[in-house]
């Protein structure tokens, strides 16, 4: 017998915490879009990890993944061991003090709120650097390695607050020549309605608001990325505009408010944050939510 014979090891971590991701999701291709890894990397690491164990951990079949009865009673211990280490390199974070702080946002935010205040806010914080991520839904601070997020939310995220900068409101924005054609909200039947896939029922919400029974969005156009969307309101057709990212084209005016009535979407832009931020975070955040809103056009 050796003296000091090699000790069982334990399954690799990658293994754990991509059963962890696929078993909350019960999927492995919503699990690899957590993990930035292939479906394929996901199913090999679950695999691996039902071979160390001797059992399988789902059951697979042409409708997806259903979790087994040995999955279903792991899932809980493990998304509590994920979300306490992801506390703890948070904690890591706060107690190593940097100058990068690491933002989240949506496209559009990232695009046409936040980046024409990065100037103004490298020179209120000169020793700051930081580096933004365009994201889709607001990231899990107990998960991922963000500072802060700024979305459209009606709640807090997810490990983490949120602080209001304003209220999400919408109302329909285009270029002045053409506004000038439209009289009463009617004359929008008329027109090329522009939209966000990001926002699909925007139209249907103002027109029910403003009393109108609405032409179908059908026949209009969608876009991916609302600066494109705000590009082409500019002379070819009449956008839904969100009050926060087409205020500064308002103000400088290329494009105009064609009609007063603005409505509420229930959301606000928020500055979403952990629920403790490094030193430079906690300054970002506190410039961010102090800086007055951009100007715009009544």
């Amino acid at each position: 017998m050796a003296v000091n014979p090699p000790r069982p090891r334990m399954p690799p971590l990658n293994a754990l915490r991509s059963f962890e991701a696929a078993a909350r999701y019960e999927s492995f291709a919503k699990a690899a879009d957590e993990l930035s890894v292939t479906p394929a990397a996901v199913s090999h690491q679950v695999k691996a990890l039902e071979a160390w164990l001797g059992a399988p951990l789902f059951v697979r079949h042409a409708q997806g993944l259903h979790l087994t009865d040995a999955g279903r009673a792991a899932l809980p211990a493990f998304s509590t061991a994920f979300d306490a280490m992801g506390l703890a390199v948070q904690e890591l974070r706060i107690a190593a003090p940097r100058p990068q702080v690491s933002i989240a946002a949506l496209p559009s935010i990232a695009q046409l709120w936040l980046a024409p205040r990065l100037p103004a806010l490298r020179a209120a914080l000169p020793t700051l650097r930081p580096s933004i991520h365009a994201l889709e839904e607001p990231p899990d601070f107990r998960r991922e390695p963000f500072d802060l997020a700024i979305f459209l939310t009606r709640q807090a995220p997810v490990g983490g607050r949120a602080c209001k900068f304003s209220d999400d409101v919408i109302f329909p924005v285009c270029a002045p020549a053409l506004a000038r054609q439209l009289k009463t909200p009617a004359d929008l039947a008329a027109q090329l309605l522009l939209w966000d896939t990001t926002w699909t029922g925007d139209w249907a919400l103002w027109f029910e608001a403003a009393g109108l029974k609405g032409p179908s969005i059908d026949s209009g156009s969608e876009f991916s990325l609302y600066s494109m969307a705000l590009q082409a309101g500019d002379g070819a057709g009449v956008l839904m505009g969100h009050e926060a990212l087409v205020s500064r084209a308002l103000a400088g005016g290329s494009l105009v408010a064609t009609f007063e009535k603005r409505v509420p979407t229930g959301f606000s832009l928020s500055i979403l944050a952990p629920d403790r931020s490094p030193a430079h975070a906690a300054a970002a955040i506190d410039w961010l939510l102090a800086e007055p809103p951009s100007p715009s056009a009544p």
